[in-house]
């Protein structure tokens, strides 16, 4: 299933440092439309319930404690092939990998507290979307 639409979440490091504003710009610039976008907090349930495709890994329990310390920025976007193109906008997880110019070589300080999450495929986005705007038409 091939769509033109993706999922984002700016995580709690990037609210906390002011970077929205100028993420978004970033987002925008790149041809991305805004469907949707909240600033929520997730509770300890939602983010074990996000990240339950990494319950087994060392990480779990870190990357849960810092997806709930503040609010969190989720949107949903739109743009032909969406799910590759953000993707690229937003680099490497590890940000001393990322390529220039890029979100996370931006904005980001470590693999931990990567500024900004994109789903990874079209099936994800879609659900990534519903979990974060439940009772909405994704796609």
């Amino acid at each position: 299933m091939v769509t033109n639409r993706t999922f984002t979440m700016l995580k709690p490091d990037s609210v906390e440092k002011g970077n929205i504003g100028a993420i978004l710009e970033k987002i925008n610039a790149a041809g991305f439309r805004i469907v949707s976008l909240k600033l929520t907090q997730m509770t300890t349930r939602d983010a074990k319930a996000f990240y339950a495709v990494h319950k087994e890994r060392p990480f779990y329990d870190e990357l849960v404690a810092y997806m709930t310390r503040g609010p969190i920025v989720a949107a949903i976007l739109e743009k032909e092939n969406a799910v590759e193109d953000f993707r690229a906008l937003i680099g490497a997880t590890n940000p001393a990998e990322a390529a220039e110019g890029t979100i996370r070589k931006l904005y980001a300080t470590s693999i931990g507290e990567n500024a900004i999450h994109g789903s990874d495929s079209d099936e994800n986005a879609a659900i990534e979307s519903a979990f974060h705007f439940s009772g909405t038409e994704m796609f």
